[in-house]
């Protein structure tokens, strides 16, 4: 029997439908056996232990250096949107397919986006560990509502977001280098270059994917060109932000608050989690019941369609 590895750490804990669809393929399932992310050591030993035909994949490194060494490997279906983390050159210069799952965790990482920036605004997460401490502190926060929101990335999520955005009464604009002109015009969300869009955001949101050629595109100089008191959500990629330079500027006043979902080293246990005006969740964007096993099953059926094309 054929062998397929799962290599994102939760597929199947909410619903075992995806597995059923892999079963009655024809297949069978190797889980990753670690419940974490994976590094390109661990997965390349598991790719050569192994020896599947096709991979569901997280967000764990699949490298040119492993992609080469895992014969037999015909298929990698991404459980999820960002295809950052494959080699997609080496893997077209193998034969493997690689498709992802763009549509599944739209609203689920819009919908948390929402609850980030309402945490921050009215410093929720802070406050319920001050009264759990005893402290019956009472602070005046701000509304969405009338709040000029920058969105890097104009994407299925950038926009998503945008529209949730909008319907709260906020003033959204936008950049993005493939931005679809219909929606803007239908929504009235202005292009606008980056640097006029972080000069202008009292809330800016990261929505994009990471490549090399965007590396802390959030860095010191993006951050002071912020007005004070701005606030930063990202539930993208973590690489897209310096989070040295946003250490410095939440602690020096610049910045009000951040709230990250997404960091360059994951698990994340650097000096941002001593801040008080920092949120901190651990990539959870997509991590809905409904969305998950949406995407899930969009996974399963990827490969199970992507290795009936090559046999």
């Amino acid at each position: 029997m054929s062998r397929i590895l799962i290599t994102t750490s939760s597929f199947g804990k909410d619903d075992i439908s995806p597995l059923n669809l892999l079963k009655q393929a024809g297949y069978e399932t190797i889980i990753n056996p670690y419940g974490r992310k994976l590094t390109e050591d661990e997965v390349l030993d598991l790719l050569l232990e192994v020896k599947p035909v096709g991979m569901i994949a997280g967000v764990e490194p699949i490298t040119a250096r492993i992609l080469q060494q895992a014969e037999g490997l015909k298929v990698i279906s991404r459980c999820g949107v960002g295809l950052d983390n494959v080699d997609l050159n080496a893997a077209a210069s193998l034969g493997i397919t690689v498709t992802n799952t763009p549509n599944a965790p739209t609203q689920a990482v819009a919908e948390l986006t929402i609850g980030l920036i309402f945490s921050l605004l009215r410093r929720i997460s802070l406050l319920d560990r001050e009264l759990r401490k005893g402290n019956w502190i009472k602070e005046t926060g701000s509304l969405v509502r009338g709040k000029k929101v920058g969105i890097i990335g104009l994407g299925r999520i950038g926009k998503r977001v945008a529209e949730m955005l909008l319907a709260l009464g906020a003033k959204v604009s936008g950049t993005d280098i493939q931005a679809n002109s219909v929606w803007l015009q239908k929504n009235q969300v202005p292009l606008v270059s980056l640097e006029e869009l972080l000069q202008q955001s009292k809330i800016l949101c990261l929505h994009l994917s990471y490549k090399p050629n965007n590396k802390h595109l959030i860095g010191k100089k993006e951050m002071e060109a912020m007005p004070k008191g701005a606030y930063l959500i990202n539930t993208s990629r973590g690489e897209v932000v310096d989070h040295d330079a946003l250490y410095s500027m939440l602690t020096n006043g610049h910045l009000s608050g951040a709230a990250l979902d997404v960091f360059d080293q994951e698990p994340y246990t650097g000096p941002l989690t001593r801040l008080d005006n920092v949120i901190l969740t651990p990539h959870i964007g997509s991590y809905a019941r409904e969305a998950r096993v949406e995407m899930e099953i969009q996974a399963a059926e990827n490969l199970i369609k992507g290795l009936r094309k090559q046999a």
